[in-house]
């Protein structure tokens, strides 16, 4: 006598801790009542608790830097809070991001449900989720390659700035002013304490100066030649 193989119902509604592929949890995420939070990090399933406005207060200022460089540097964009497909375990919503558009030679892809592969820069704010955001995210954006990681963590009030060297995060060094430069976005400059603090004037100061370089000059010029040739 055969023995029969039990059938197991596929899920119908997502549960913290959960282990799923990009496809389904996308599938169910999408089913599931408005409002509710969720993300898929290497296969499990993410339920954080809601924002607070401590969390709230420190993205405004971040996504005003990083707006200001989009202004700056045509060919990158920058969103927020927009789910993100990775790869076949990985959908995370990040605080925010910056990508190269594809049409000016960037890794991602769009449609009216999500982004599609790896941002070459993605910003975390880190208050109640701080041990998400520096340990199984961190592992997660490295292993599916993202160029650089910033996160904005809260009490105590930091910054970190990871960049990916042979498949490994590591830790990008400030300047001797103290001033953060990105190695994947030439021009994109932080000062972290205006960032803690909320100071999008020197924020945009700081840009200035690093949108004047030839640097960043030449950056715009190869992603505008990037779009030419396409």
């Amino acid at each position: 006598m055969s023995k029969r193989t039990p059938v197991v119902d596929p899920p119908r509604t997502l549960v913290e801790g959960q282990r799923l592929d990009q496809p389904t949890f996308h599938a169910l995420y999408e089913a599931m009542p408005p409002g509710t939070q969720a993300e898929l990090i290497n296969g499990v399933v993410l339920m954080p608790s809601p924002v607070g406005p401590a969390h709230g207060r420190a993205q405004f200022p971040t996504i005003a830097w990083l707006s200001y460089y989009v202004e700056n540097t045509p060919g990158v964009e920058g969103m927020d809070n927009t789910s993100t497909a990775l790869g076949l375990k990985s959908e995370p919503q990040p605080d925010v991001l910056l990508r190269i558009l594809p049409e000016y030679g960037g890794r991602t892809q769009t449609d009216r449900r999500f982004v599609h592969g790896v941002p070459e820069l993605l910003v975390e704010v880190a208050h109640t989720s701080r041990y998400t955001d520096l340990g199984p995210k961190f592992e997660d954006y490295e292993r599916t390659r993202v160029w650089e990681y910033v996160v904005l963590a809260l009490e105590p009030d930091e910054v970190f700035w990871f960049v990916l060297r042979e498949g490994r995060f590591i830790d990008l060094p400030p300047g001797a002013d103290g001033i953060y430069r990105s190695e994947v976005f030439p021009g994109l400059w932080l000062d972290p304490p205006a960032l803690l603090a909320g100071d999008t004037r020197r924020l945009r100061a700081v840009l200035d100066l690093g949108c004047a370089t030839p640097e960043h000059a030449a950056f715009v010029a190869r992603l505008a030649k990037a779009r030419s040739t396409l």
